[in-house]
């Protein structure tokens, strides 16, 4: 790869993702640096839900049950199998697997459905998932949950934040790669008229499969990190309000931005922990779901094209103005 084509932008990104190995030396509190972690593990999340939101129009209420496959997943085979790097390897070929694998078949059976139709229906097999869990006691632990024993290495706060850190950055610009190229610029076709790019022989079906499968298994690896950080694991995986949580992290940085996904999520865990630590402050605080809302109503109002979207379209209108003809003397 030749570097003089690489754009100004990825190098940004690039700085950022380093200076962000250097915080774990600076910020060495491991209650803070657990909420870190909560970010890259939660931007993985988002960025997946951005592939089908953002760029391809999916509207899914059920994105969940993939994060919980790979929670599962992770949490079954650390618990039967010995806790070392070979079973956690093992555990993510299988949670990709599985996510692959439903992915491919809810969005065969499904994605031939109008947007609205689709989202209640991934939303009633999120369901099943869920009572499926909860039901199967003897392998889920059902609402009880289990423990299960990680490798030694991942045990350390610090360890974690470079292995969670590091598979956001991989993954960040995996996708930012997948979208940019030509399968990218059909997927954002698809979203502004699907029936056009019908029109020009392109199986639009084909491209929304790939794009759910590529969603869900990279929705399944944040599960997997979920797991590494909580070793925890309950039906709570499969509930649709992790789902909400996320689809709010990826309106309020930016749709179809894929570095505004990794802001909201930024945003919302750091709105979690600072509102909820404030009841002792005052009485409104132990609301702080109706605060939380509050800000994200202000930040739909200020920010329709949510944060990170906002700026970009802000900059490029700048861009515009400065690259445009100039005024005659």
């Amino acid at each position: 790869m030749n570097l003089r084509n690489v754009d100004k932008i990825t190098w940004i990104y690039v700085a950022i993702s380093l200076l962000l190995f250097i915080v774990p030396f600076i910020v060495t509190g491991r209650s803070m640096q657990f909420i870190i972690i909560q970010i890259f593990i939660f931007g993985i999340f988002a960025m997946s839900y951005d592939i089908l939101l953002g760029f391809t129009g999916i509207i899914s209420f059920g994105h969940v049950m993939f994060f919980g496959i790979g929670s599962y997943s992770t949490a079954i085979v650390m618990d039967r199998l010995e806790p070392s790097i070979g079973s956690l390897l093992v555990a993510i070929v299988i949670a990709v697997t599985l996510a692959a694998i439903v992915s491919f078949i809810v969005g065969v059976l499904t994605l031939r459905l109008k947007s609205h139709f689709y989202a209640m229906l991934t939303l009633a097999l999120a369901g099943l998932f869920l009572v499926a869990a909860e039901k199967w006691r003897s392998v889920s632990g059902g609402n009880d949950g289990f423990t299960f024993g990680v490798p030694e290495f991942l045990r350390d706060s610090q360890n974690l934040y470079f292995v969670g850190l590091t598979a956001m950055v991989l993954i960040f610009f995996g996708l930012r790669r997948l979208t940019s190229s030509p399968f990218g610029k059909v997927l954002m076709a698809i979203r502004e008229n699907e029936n056009r790019i019908e029109s020009l022989g392109y199986k639009v079906l084909h491209y929304k499969v790939i794009a759910s499968i590529v969603s869900g298994v990279v929705a399944s690896l944040s599960g997997v990190l979920y797991m590494l950080s909580l070793r925890f694991v309950d039906t709570s995986v499969f509930a649709t309000d992790i789902t909400i949580d996320v689809l709010l992290m990826t309106i309020i940085g930016g749709v179809g931005t894929l570095i505004g996904p990794i802001v909201g999520a930024g945003l919302v865990e750091f709105a979690h922990h600072w509102l909820s630590g404030l009841s002792d402050v005052h009485w409104i605080f132990e609301r702080w779901i109706i605060l939380y809302g509050t800000v994200y109503i202000l930040v739909v109002i200020f920010f329709p094209l949510g944060i990170v979207g906002t700026i970009q379209s802000k900059l490029s209108t700048i861009g515009l103005k400065n690259n445009g003809p100039r005024a005659k003397k």
